[in-house]
């Protein structure tokens, strides 16, 4: 009788320190699967085929939660990214805010006009080079906004002094981040 106390006792004790050692492995546990699954959704989402410069998406990703986040062109685009981020082991729900951007041939011609001018520029022709260019141009109703990485804060500000050079935009706004920043 008294053995089973003592060892009674003693699994007692060997669980109150297990437990927080437990609870500890399952949250950096959880926090490598959260991990895993921001770079799995990052992936799925390049790896679209229509994912282009002149659309934008952007993710949180919180527990086995994915929101998805910004603009698009094309409506299948938006469901696209839904899809293949539904099909990520661990994720078990996605919120899709991703805008589709209006259909408008002016913002059409606006997005070449600032492509040709922000990409044929000697330096910044480079980001163009790229399978997915680390920048995008997006066009809502004649406003362009910037999103994006760039090298250095002179390509950042070569960028949008050239987007503000084309005519017909009403107004600019560069969000691009200067890389390691």
């Amino acid at each position: 009788m008294k053995r089973r106390f003592q060892l009674s006792v003693l699994s007692l004790a060997i669980g109150v320190v297990a437990i927080p050692a437990l609870a500890q492995k399952l949250t950096s546990g959880g926090a490598r699967a959260e991990d895993r699954i921001t770079r799995e959704v990052r992936h799925e989402l390049v790896m679209l085929p229509y994912y282009g410069v002149f659309d934008n998406l952007a993710y949180k990703v919180d527990g086995s939660t994915v929101t998805l986040l910004g603009q698009v062109t094309k409506p299948t685009l938006k469901s696209d990214a839904e899809n293949v981020v539904k099909k990520i082991e661990g994720v078990e729900k996605v919120v899709n805010q991703i805008q589709v951007l209006p259909l408008s041939p002016m913002d059409d011609k606006l997005r070449i006009a600032e492509y040709r001018s922000i990409y044929g520029t000697p330096g910044l022709d480079r980001y163009a080079l790229q399978a997915v260019p680390p920048n995008h141009i997006i066009v809502d109703n004649g406003r362009v906004t910037m999103e994006g990485v760039v090298a250095n804060q002179g390509d950042k500000d070569m960028a949008g002094v050239r987007a503000n050079t084309v005519t017909g935009v009403f107004g600019v706004t560069n969000n691009l981040r200067v890389e390691g920043k």
